[in-house]
């Protein structure tokens, strides 16, 4: 039986024993309505888990006895930066849960000009903290111990200038260059990450688009159909996992 998987937001090497904070402890005790004596998984996003066990159940806090730690490891061999267009409500959500479960690295979020989002300073801080905690609970589903990064809302300029990665890709109904070409032509330059560009809900502004190009993002495509903002990253990421990823993982047998 698999076990429940909590994360931590504190160090856990050398831990003996942690109380959990309210939120989780809350979540392990009402919702999944485990009690003193049950076994769980706890990870603090730096790698590995270990295993625990509850030693006691409170209003407020849960605490749990640490023990043996196993060094796993299911991080995608590809480094993936996701610079994405924020998209309304809970579809911001969905593409930070769907993108963490896909094994992405990091998520920019975009301010673009065509967004239908506007955020100041204070509303973008708490945007992060929120989708943090999404991407936290996506690991403790899919099995990931490391956190993907989101980083702080920024301009499509801004983030295309600060790219580093191998491979920039712009996401695009017009793209010059299908996806597996791209792959195939990028060589050892992969090793260096991958970049993928996709614009909100009104798609990227063509001042943006030009903006990508001159950063050295490559514009490319999925196909004919045309994908909503919040398909188009699940996609991508797909298809990077399925053509030159770990979607060809199998388990070892004993």
């Amino acid at each position: 039986m698999r076990l429940t998987r909590i994360y931590v937001a504190e160090a856990l090497a050398g831990r003996k024993q942690i109380n959990l904070p309210e939120q989780a402890s809350g979540h392990v005790s009402r919702v999944l309505r485990l009690g003193q004596g049950d076994a769980l998984r706890v990870f603090d996003g730096n790698g590995g888990e270990y295993d625990a066990v509850i030693r006691s159940v409170g209003k407020r806090s849960t605490t749990l006895d640490i023990k043996q730690f196993h060094d796993l490891d299911c991080e995608s061999p590809l480094a993936v930066t996701l610079l994405q267009g924020i998209a309304r409500g809970e579809r911001m959500d969905l593409i930070v849960q769907k993108a963490t479960e896909l094994g992405v690295q990091a998520i920019q979020p975009l301010l673009s000009l065509r967004s239908n989002v506007k955020l100041d300073a204070d509303a973008a801080l708490r945007k992060v903290e929120h989708w943090q905690a999404v991407a936290a609970g996506a690991c403790e589903q899919s099995g990931r111990n490391r956190l993907p990064t989101i980083l702080p809302p920024c301009s499509v300029a801004e983030a295309c200038a600060a790219s580093t990665a191998g491979l920039r890709l712009t996401l695009a109904i017009d793209g010059a260059e299908p996806l597996p070409a791209l792959l195939r032509s990028a060589g050892s330059a992969l090793g260096a990450g991958i970049a993928v560009l996709i614009g909100p809900e009104g798609g990227l502004d063509d001042s943006e688009q030009a903006v990508a190009a001159q950063h050295g993002f490559r514009s490319t495509l999925l196909g004919p159909r045309v994908l909503r903002t919040e398909t188009a990253p699940l996609a991508v990421l797909s298809a990077l996992q399925a053509l030159a990823g770990d979607f060809d993982w199998a388990p070892s047998l004993p």
